[in-house]
């Protein structure tokens, strides 16, 4: 057995820690997980290497080993430690990342009291109030119950310490900091196999006997495990009326047993529509035999799908993957929200059954770690979720599906930075397995690379059924304005428009990419807008809730009557959000039945699969919303789509805004006409001439596609350059100014050919949930270089002792603001 492994721990750390193997535990595996000490925490880590070298330190004993099997296999692992390589990420937070099991470590710690507390107890006994001086009588008295507590035993746990005197964060943080008591991580490993206890009702004559003297309660328990077929959960069976004690009763005289089963997770939006035949026309068969060229070949190739609105790319790839699945391989579909994934997963269900497993962070610990079980067990061998479902441990990879693969939800804002199209074509270059890169829009770098010969490009030029494409009418708002003498938040034509498709019974889409009711709360006495307490951005109002909330932080206050600078009566609620939007269309058109789907009406996995499921069946006539409805949805009985505000994102200081509001437009006004009835499109702009306007309004990706690459080559920008935006940022605007300042010197010291550094500068949002924000974009046209320089930032910085956690690194970034 090694005597060494080195384990990367779950921190914004860099490298690994090496631990020394003990001879009576169980031997690590590389790939696996284990338990180690790590300061005052137990984390659980993963295994990266194990060797007989003795490093330069003492070395901490392992706690526990996890998995005597690799829960990383090779393929996986090598996968991490690009993505840690390529988006400079600390190895662990990669790793934590990819394994979807934080159930499997029981988090835990205990308190004890220290000879210096006892002392203090000891003190406030005798010396009684004395000892209070200017400390408020109610966190003296706090601190001594909890001393008092822990006084009378070697330790007690968090759990218990809260249940008896309450555990004040802020009075144990103190208690901590003087070191009156000491924390010890007690966290331990739970058994893999999730087991609940099942309450079983007897048959026996002997049990029957006990039921017929049973009482009001034990009767009310054994009606209701009878209307179970004689068995229940007991975490059901309490919501249901059952006593404790009364259970108890039945199972001593023996009336009903208690036993333990496996727990089995159900995923919801698993009912599918419809059955799906996949009679393909030729085009389609064309573009399916291309990516299945790669599957039966078992080789690597990435395959860009560019198909118009409604040219039935979903029918295209799901008929690979049941290709696929039919040699006994397996395949991974990845959409880009979660609201998508209940549509994806019950299409692929409807074909393929239980081989389906859903991954996406919406399930519980529990219900995310039995799914990837199935996975890595060989019992499902298709997978469907958001990025994250690109490490899904499939055996025997074949296909990987990236639908609407422009998508920047794709881009993940936290660490790792990664992006999920990109580490799906490396995981298929591992594997030697085909990518497939799904989109009616693709990214300007997508397109590029199949342009550039990178990529093999398929296209879908007609529509299925040889459906035409919508007819889009462009509504100039500022002549709307002059003509009507007012701010309209729908134009007169889209109202015409709509009234008319209500008359016939037919159903309308329409589109305001805002949430809330209004985005600005003014005062017109003096100007000021109320702005969050801790971003630099001004609180959205929501009538309904009476509220203002951040939509970037989450802060909230109550919508003010008075100005909170000069207490003015003069509020002014400025703008329209979708809340607006759907209570002037009640206004408008009081009979309609309307529905709206954004962040504030999905709170729930459920709600976007049932308010969608009710505008399909018709039982919805305006479906109102921001770009969640924009996204993947084929309902046949839309024939208008309305597009009220969606060219604002045209003023964004972000290179990309072009490409972001072609990409939304085309795919909102693909809704329309997808079923027997030709479908029309009212986009109302402010910008009219603008060519992303222009463009999408006549279907044309092929010609903005060339207009906006040109522009991106003269201004050096992605596709023809890699771009890194580094963010500087600190509670402290003083020490926030300062890291700026010390990087940008060492930038300018250390100036590499080919690489442009533009910064430091404020961000766009210079503060964001109370940090302020200095950025620094990077542009070089090597990978390499630009990895390279700022690969030694992090060097330099670590030496100049600015925190890892206040710098952000974003290569690839989607994102300026």
């Amino acid at each position: 057995m090694p005597e060494f492994c080195d384990v990367a721990v779950p921190l914004p750390l860099e490298g690994v820690f090496t631990y020394r193997i003990g001879s009576n535990g169980s031997e690590p595996v590389v790939g696996g997980r284990v338990l180690v000490p790590f300061r005052n925490e137990r984390l659980a880590g993963v295994v990266t290497r194990l060797h007989d070298t003795p490093p330069a330190v003492q070395t901490k004993m392992l706690i526990d080993v996890l998995d005597r099997q690799p829960v990383l296999e090779a393929d996986l692992l090598h996968l991490g430690e690009w993505i840690a390589q390529y988006y400079l990420a600390p190895i662990g937070e990669v790793l934590r990342g990819m394994l979807p099991l934080t159930a499997d470590v029981k988090r835990a710690h205990v308190y004890s009291i220290t000879d210096l507390g006892r002392e203090v107890l000891f003190q406030s006994a005798t010396a009684g109030s004395s000892l209070r001086s200017k400390k408020s009588h109610e966190d003296q008295a706090a601190e001594m119950r909890v001393l008092d507590y822990l006084g009378n035993r070697e330790s007690a746990s968090e759990s218990s310490l809260r249940g008896s005197v309450g555990l004040p964060r802020t009075v144990m943080a103190g208690l901590l900091r003087k070191k009156w008591i000491t924390r010890e991580d007690a966290s331990s490993v739970r058994d893999s196999r999730r087991l609940r206890k099942i309450a079983v009702l007897k048959q026996e004559p002997a049990a029957q006997e006990s039921i017929t003297k049973a009482t009001p309660q034990q009767k009310k328990i054994i009606e209701t495990l009878q209307q179970h077929s004689g068995r229940m959960p007991l975490e059901d069976l309490w919501p249901a009326g059952g006593s404790r004690s009364a259970l108890q009763t039945l199972v001593r005289r023996g009336a009903v047993e208690i036993s333990e089963e496996p727990m089995v997770f159900q995923v919801s939006g698993l009912k599918a529509k419809s059955s799906l035949d996949f009679e393909l026309n030729a085009e389609q068969r064309v573009a399916r035999e291309k990516i299945l060229e790669a599957t039966v070949a078992r080789k690597f190739k990435v395959a860009l799908l560019h198909g118009v609105t409604g040219s039935g790319k979903t029918a295209v790839y799901l008929s690979a993957m049941q290709s696929v699945l039919a040699e006994g391989r397996s395949a991974i579909l990845l959409v880009p929200e979660i609201g998508l994934t209940p549509a994806a997963a019950a299409n692929l269900h409807n074909l393929f059954g239980n081989e389906v497993a859903i991954l996406h962070s919406a399930l519980s610990p529990d219900e995310r770690a039995e799914q990837w079980r199935r996975i890595r067990s060989g019992d499902a061998r298709i997978v469907v979720g958001t990025r994250s479902a690109v490490f899904a441990p499939v055996r025997d990879l074949a296909l990987i599906v990236v639908d609407e693969e422009h998508d920047s939800s794709y881009k993940q804002e936290e660490n790792p930075r990664y992006h999920g199209r990109d580490v799906a074509v490396m995981r298929g270059k591992l594997a030697g397995a085909a990518v497939l890169l799904a989109s009616a829009t693709p990214s300007l770098e997508s397109y590029h690379n199949a342009k550039q010969g990178r990529y093999e490009l398929i296209e879908l030029r007609q529509r299925v059924e040889q459906r035409p494409l919508p007819e889009v009418e462009i509504v100039d708002m500022r002549a709307e304005f002059q003509q009507s003498g007012e701010e309209r938040i729908f134009s007169r034509q889209l109202a015409q428009e709509v009234r008319e498709r209500l008359e016939r019974n037919q159903q309308a889409m329409i589109l305001l990419n805002r949430r809330g009711y209004s985005p600005v709360v003014l005062c017109r006495a003096c100007g000021e807008t109320v702005q969050c307490r801790d971003c630099a951005i001004a609180l959205t109002h929501h009538k309904r809730a009476n509220t203002l909330i951040c939509h970037y932080c989450g802060y909230r206050r109550p919508a003010p009557r008075l100005c909170p600078k000069c207490n003015s009566e003069h509020i002014f609620f400025l703008g329209t959000g979708s809340e607006k939007l759907e209570e002037r269309l009640h206004q408008e058109f009081p009979r309609a039945r309307i529905g709206r789907l954004d962040r504030d009406t999905v709170r729930r996995r459920e709600d976007f699969e049932r308010v969608l499921s009710q505008f399909d069946a018709g039982e919805l006539d305006l479906l109102v919303g921001t770009q969640m409805i924009a996204k993947g949805h084929d309902v046949h009985g839309v024939t208008l789509v309305g597009v009220v505000g969606a060219d604002f994102a045209l003023g964004f200081p972000d290179f990309r805004a072009a490409e972001r509001t072609f990409q939304l437009l085309t795919q909102v006004a693909g809704r329309a006409g997808r079923g027997n009835l030709a479908g029309k499109v009212i986009l109302q702009t402010y910008f009219p001439d603008h060519y992303a306007i222009q463009y999408a309004a006549a279907h044309n990706y092929d010609a903005f596609c060339d207009k906006e690459l040109r522009f991106r080559k003269w201004m050096n920008y992605p596709p023809f350059t890699s771009v890194a935006n580094l963010v500087v940022r600190h509670d402290h605007l003083e020490r926030a100014l300062q890291y700026a300042g010390e990087l940008g010197q060492w930038f300018d010291k250390n100036k590499s050919k080919g690489l442009r550094v533009m910064g430091p500068a404020a961000a766009p949002i210079v503060r964001l949930k109370r940090d302020y924000r200095y950025h620094f974009v990077l542009k070089s046209d090597s990978r390499e270089r630009l990895n390279a320089s700022l690969r030694a930032m992090l060097k330099y910085s670590a030496e100049r002792k600015i925190p890892r956690s206040n710098l952000i690194v974003d290569v690839d970034a989607v994102s300026l603001l």
